[in-house]
C-alpha cells in the first residue's frame, strides 16, 4: 500500500495543509471566544433589531396619527356631511358615516354637535367624548369597557355662516387585532400597557405577563412559556400608557448550542474538510447566491409573494439575503400602501358630487366620474370612449363644446341639452394634465350644474324689481296726498282732507308691512330669527290685526266677518308675530279678493290646538302652485286687475312664524270659490 506522500510545490495541497493546520489551530485557540463573540453578535442583533422595531412602531404610531388627522380634515369638509349636519338629517348622516368609515378602514367616525354625539359609524366608544375638550391623540375609555384604548383625531365642521357647527371626531381601536397589524408591520410582538397593565397584545390570550410601570427603563427582558424575550418600551401618553415591543431569542440559545457542535464535529473531521475545503467553499459560497438570483429575478418579474428563502451559512451573504427580504417586504408594503390609496383616490372621487371627466387629445372621454354620470344622465359605459361633443351639447350656439372647453384654471358657464331632454346650466373648470407614461390624457374637467343657481340669481333680480315697485307705489300715493295738502290745504273739504289721509295711511301700512316682512326675511336667512311665545288671549291678537289691515279693507269696500267661538281659548303664541301672520293673510285675501265682497276670519279649538283661518272670495291656488306657495319669492300664480306682484315673502314669513310657535300652516279650496289659508296654534292646557 503506498502512502500519500504530500507535494509541498502543489498549491491544492498546499491549501490542504494550511487549511487543516489553520482549521486546528483556529478552532483550538479561537473556537470558544468565537462562539462568545458570535453570542454577543447575535445578542446585539437581537437589540437592534427590537430598538429598530421600537423606532419603526413609534413611526407607525405617528403616522396613524397624522392620516387620521388628515382623515378628519377630509371628513369635516365635505359638502355632504355639512348638508346633512345643517338639515338636521342624522339618519341619513349616520348612513352617509358608515360609508365613510367602512371605504377609509376607520373604527369610528362620530360627528358631534353642541357636546353631544349626533351621528356615529363604527365601533361604539363610551364616554362623553364629545364633552372632552380635546379628542385628539391617544383616548383611554373606561375600565369597564373594550376596547380601552383609543387614536383620535377630531376637527371642526364649518357652518354655513361661517362659524363652527360641530365637529367630527375618527379613530382606531388600539385593541388586539391593532396590535395584531403592528406586529404583521414590524415582524415583532407587540403590547400596549396601561400603568404597566396589558390591555392588548398580539399574542392570543396573554394578558397575565408581567411589565414595568410608566417610567421603568426602556429595555426589559421575560420569559413566556418557556421562550425567553427581549422587549423594548416606549410612552404614548403622559397618562401611563406604554407600547412594548418583543423578540423572541429562544432560537439564540440553539444557534449557541448548534455552534458547539459544529466546533466539535469540524475539529474530528477537519482533515476531511480540509481536503475539500475549496470545492466546499466553492458550493457554500456559490449555492446561495445563485439562489438569491434566482430570488431577485422573480422580484424583478413582480413576485413579491413569494420571501426570500435563502439562510446560507456565509455571514455576508446572509446578509445580502436578509437585505433582499427586507427590501421584497418594504416594495410589497409599498406597493399595498399605493394600492390602498389609489383605492381611497376612487372611492373619494367616486364620492365628490360634482362631475370629473379627463379627455385625451382628439377629445374622447377617458375618465367619468359618478358626479358626472348623476348630472349628465349618460352612463359610465356609455360615455366611455366618446367624443366629449356627443356627450355634451351647447345650447344658444352652433360651436360644439370642445371650443366652448374653459382654458386651464378658468371658468366658464355653458347651457347644455342632454339625451333625456333635460337642460342645465353648467360651470365648468379646465385643468391640464402631466402627460402620464405611455398614456393619453390632456384634460380633465370639474363641473356642477347651476342651474338652481341661476335660476335663484334671475329670481333675486325679479324680487329687487317687485321690491322696488312695491316701494314706489305707496311712496308715490303718499308724495301725491301730502303734496296736494300742502298745496291746496286751505281748499279741501274735511271729506276730501280724510280721503287723503286714508290714502296716507294705506301706502305708510303697505311700507310697514313691506318692511317688516324684508327685515323677518333677512333675520330667518341669518339664523337671528327669534319667537317668545307665552299665553295670549287669541282674540286680542285678532282684534289688533283687524284694527291694523281695516284701512285697507274700507278703501276696497270689503266686509270683515269673524267668527270666534263663544268661550275664546288661550294659545300659547308671541303676540306681536302673530298678528303679523294675521295681517299678512288679511293683506293677501284683500288683494286676491274682489271689491264689495267677504273675508272670513274664524278659529275653532281641536284637542291641543286651536286652527285660525282666513277665507276669501278671490280665484283660489291652483294644486301645482301650493308645494311652492310658501316659499321666499314666490306668488299664488293668480291673476286678477287688482292684485299686485308683490315682494313674495309674506306667506314664507307666515311660515316660520307659525312653525317657529309650534304650529303649522297650510291652504284649501272654499267650498263656494276663493282660498282658506289656516294656520294652528298650541292651546295652554287648563289647570
Amino acid at each position: 500500500m503506498k502512502h500519500w506522500i504530500p507535494d509541498l510545490r502543489s498549491l491544492p495541497e498546499q491549501m490542504i495543509l494550511s487549511s487543516v493546520a489553520l482549521v486546528l489551530l483556529t478552532a483550538a485557540a479561537v473556537g470558544w471566544p468565537a462562539i462568545l463573540l458570535i453570542s454577543e453578535q447575535l445578542d446585539h442583533q437581537a437589540w437592534a433589531q427590537v430598538e429598530q422595531g421600537s423606532l419603526a412602531a413609534q413611526s407607525l404610531y405617528e403616522a396613524s396619527q397624522s392620516e387620521l388627522q388628515s382623515l378628519s380634515i377630509l371628513t369635516a369638509q365635505r359638502p355632504t356631511l355639512r348638508e346633512l349636519l345643517t338639515e338636521g338629517e342624522y339618519t341619513a348622516l349616520s348612513a352617509y358615516l358608515r360609508t365613510l368609515q367602512e371605504g377609509s378602514g376607520l373604527d369610528l367616525v362620530l360627528v358631534c354637535g353642541e357636546d353631544q354625539a349626533l351621528a356615529q359609524a363604527g365601533l361604539a366608544i363610551p364616554g362623553e367624548l364629545c364633552a372632552e375638550e380635546s379628542a385628539d391623540g391617544f383616548y383611554t375609555a373606561p375600565a369597564q369597557t373594550l376596547p380601552r384604548l383609543w387614536i383620535l383625531a377630531a376637527h371642526a365642521i364649518d357652518g354655513e355662516f361661517g362659524g363652527p357647527a360641530g365637529s367630527v371626531i375618527v379613530g382606531r381601536a388600539l385593541n388586539d387585532q391593532f396590535a395584531a397589524q403592528m406586529k404583521a408591520q414590524t415582524g415583532l410582538e407587540h403590547w400596549l400597557l396601561l400603568s404597566g397593565q396589558p390591555l392588548a397584545t398580539s399574542l392570543p390570550l396573554r394578558r397575565d405577563v408581567p411589565h414595568p410601570v410608566a417610567g421603568a427603563a426602556s429595555r426589559q427582558t421575560f420569559d413566556l412559556d418557556g421562550h425567553p424575550y427581549y422587549a423594548a418600551v416606549f410612552s404614548l401618553s403622559a397618562a401611563g400608557l406604554q407600547a412594548e415591543i418583543s423578540l423572541d431569542v429562544s432560537g439564540i440559545a440553539v444557534t449557541q448550542r448548534r455552534l458547539v457542535r459544529t466546533l466539535a464535529s469540524m475539529i474530528l473531521v477537519v482533515a476531511v474538510i480540509a481536503s475539500v475545503l475549496g470545492i466546499y467553499l466553492a458550493r457554500r459560497i456559490g449555492r446561495p447566491l445563485s439562489r438569491l438570483a434566482e430570488a431577485a429575478g422573480v422580484m424583478s418579474k413582480g413576485g413579491l409573494d413569494q420571501p426570500v428563502d435563502v439562510e446560507p451559512d456565509v455571514r455576508e451573504v446572509a446578509l445580502v439575503a436578509h437585505a433582499l427580504e427586507g427590501a421584497r417586504s418594504d416594495l410589497k408594503r409599498t406597493l399595498a400602501e399605493l394600492q390602498r390609496e389609489k383605492t381611497w383616490t376612487d372611492h373619494l372621487l367616486e364620492a365628490i358630487v360634482e362631475g370629473i371627466v379627463t379627455l385625451d387629445r382628439q377629445g374622447r372621454i377617458t375618465f367619468f366620474s359618478h358626479g358626472a354620470e348623476r348630472i349628465t344622465g349618460w352612463g359610465r359605459e356609455d360615455a366611455m370612449g366618446r367624443v366629449c361633443d356627443e356627450v355634451f351639447r351647447p345650447l344658444e350656439t352652433d360651436a360644439p363644446f370642445s371650443k366652448l372647453m374653459p382654458a386651464p384654471g378658468r371658468r366658464e358657464k355653458v347651457s347644455v341639452a342632454w339625451n333625456d331632454g333635460r337642460q342645465s346650466v353648467l360651470a365648468v373648470t379646465g385643468a391640464r394634465l402631466l402627460p402620464s407614461e405611455g398614456g393619453a390624457d390632456r384634460v380633465a374637467l370639474v363641473f356642477r350644474d347651476v342651474s338652481e343657481e341661476e335660476a335663484v340669481h334671475r329670481l333675486l333680480g325679479q324680487f329687487l324689481a317687485n321690491v322696488a315697485h312695491e316701494f314706489r307705489t305707496p311712496l308715490s300715493a303718499v308724495a301725491a296726498s301730502v303734496e296736494l295738502m300742502l298745496d291746496q290745504a286751505p281748499e279741501l273739504t274735511t271729506a276730501e282732507l280724510e280721503e287723503l289721509l286714508m290714502s296716507l295711511h294705506l301706502g305708510v301700512l303697505g311700507l310697514q308691512t313691506l318692511i317688516d316682512n324684508l327685515l323677518e326675511s333677512a333675520s330667518i336667512e341669518a339664523g337671528h330669527f327669534r319667537v317668545y311665545p307665552r299665553p295670549s288671549n287669541l282674540g286680542d291678537i285678532i282684534s289688533d290685526a283687524i284694527r291694523t289691515i281695516e284701512p285697507l279693507l274700507s278703501k276696497h269696500h270689503q266686509r270683515l266677518v269673524v267668527e270666534l267661538p263663544t268661550d275664546m281659548p288661550v294659545v300659547r303664541a308671541d303676540p306681536r308675530r302673530t298678528v303679523q301672520v294675521l295681517v299678512n293673510l288679511l293683506s293677501n285675501a284683500s288683494r286676491y279678493g274682489p271689491d264689495d265682497a267677504e273675508i272670513e276670519v274664524s278659529a275653532v279649538a281641536s284637542g291641543q290646538t286651536v286652527r285660525v283661518r282666513v277665507a276669501d272670495s278671490g280665484p283660489g291656488v291652483l294644486p301645482e302652485h301650493r308645494q311652492d306657495l310658501f316659499r321666499r319669492f314666490t306668488h299664488p300664480g293668480m291673476e286678477n286687475d287688482k292684485a299686485r306682484v308683490g315682494a313674495g315673502l309674506g306667506l314664507s314669513v307666515v311660515k316660520a312664524v307659525v312653525e317657529a310657535q309650534g304650529g303649522a300652516v297650510g291652504v284649501d279650496d272654499r267650498p263656494n270659490g276663493g282660498a282658506l289659508f289656516w294656520f294652528t296654534l298650541p292651546r295652554v292646557r287648563e289647570r
